[in-house]
């Protein structure tokens, strides 16, 4: 006969629960993804994969990527505590990625769209030739079928291992916008946690509309280094998207369950206006 072991502990499957950032709550994964990734107790937006961004904005299974296998060189031949070549590839293969962004053509609702979608968890999303040329190429697509495009930025800023190339893609990607304009096609940004340096400071800011998901960092230099500069205390929530919305910097701050309707309404209301 069997012994009957009641204090016998039995094993938990990993990846069950998950711990908030915010509240410091232990999280049921479950109940996190159904809610959007969003704290369903202290309301903490955790931050998405591009897959999932890309599932959350567009209508399932209209995603078509472009560029897919455009990759980054070593220019500089950059070595700090590993060669740059090294860091990409240990990267691409944490992601599955060639680099920090995605582009593509899509439908939210009943509107075609252009699509890149930055990825943070690349090299801290940080803007490379790749990116530049991968978000140019998107827009010069937006701009030949006169569809609309939308970028989701989150990124750390330029990627220092490029050096001037980095910087460069500011001025190119900036100059791609303007052709949106020139041929009067929308173009919306959608600015998540966090966007800083270069990419706020070029393409993430020049969108027709701006939005922003709540309580994201939005900025060109961190609040600590401002504050070491200018020696200085900060206002409170500075660079949050709640404080750029009240000095006008941003248009709106959405809710990420609201979003897709959000966009879907903003596009209808802007082709109606052509």
């Amino acid at each position: 006969m069997a012994v009957e072991t009641p204090h016998e502990k039995k094993s938990v499957p990993d990846g069950l629960w998950i711990k908030c950032e915010g509240c410091q709550e232990i999280i049921y994964n479950k109940d996190l993804e159904s809610n959007f990734m969003v704290c369903p107790k202290c309301n903490h937006y955790f931050r998405l994969n591009t897959g999932q961004r890309i599932k959350l904005l567009l209508n399932p299974g209209s995603f078509k990527e472009i560029d897919a296998q455009v990759q980054p060189k070593d220019p500089l031949n950059f070595k700090d505590t590993t060669s740059y070549t090294n860091r990409t590839r240990k990267h691409q293969k944490k992601t599955g990625f060639y680099d920090a962004v995605v582009t593509g053509y899509g439908k939210i609702g009943r509107n075609n769209v252009v699509i890149a979608v930055m990825n943070f968890n690349y090299m801290g999303g940080s803007m490379g030739s790749v990116v530049g040329e991968k978000i140019t190429r998107a827009i010069e697509n937006a701009v030949k079928k006169k569809y609309p495009m939308i970028i989701v930025s989150s990124s750390g800023g330029a990627r220092m291992q490029e050096g001037i190339f980095s910087l460069m893609q500011m001025a190119k990607t900036s100059a791609a916008i303007a052709l949106l304009d020139k041929e009067k096609i929308p173009y919306i940004s959608i600015l998540l946690d966090p966007t800083t340096g270069g990419v706020s400071a070029s393409f993430a800011m020049l969108g027709d509309i701006n939005i922003a998901e709540p309580a994201a960092l939005i900025g060109f230099a961190g609040p600590r280094v401002i504050e070491q500069t200018i020696k200085q205390t900060l206002p409170p929530h500075f660079q949050k998207s709640e404080f750029l919305l009240e000095h006008g910097m941003i248009d709106m701050i959405v809710e990420r369950k609201d979003l897709k309707d959000v966009l879907d309404r903003t596009l209808g209301l802007l082709k109606k206006g052509k």
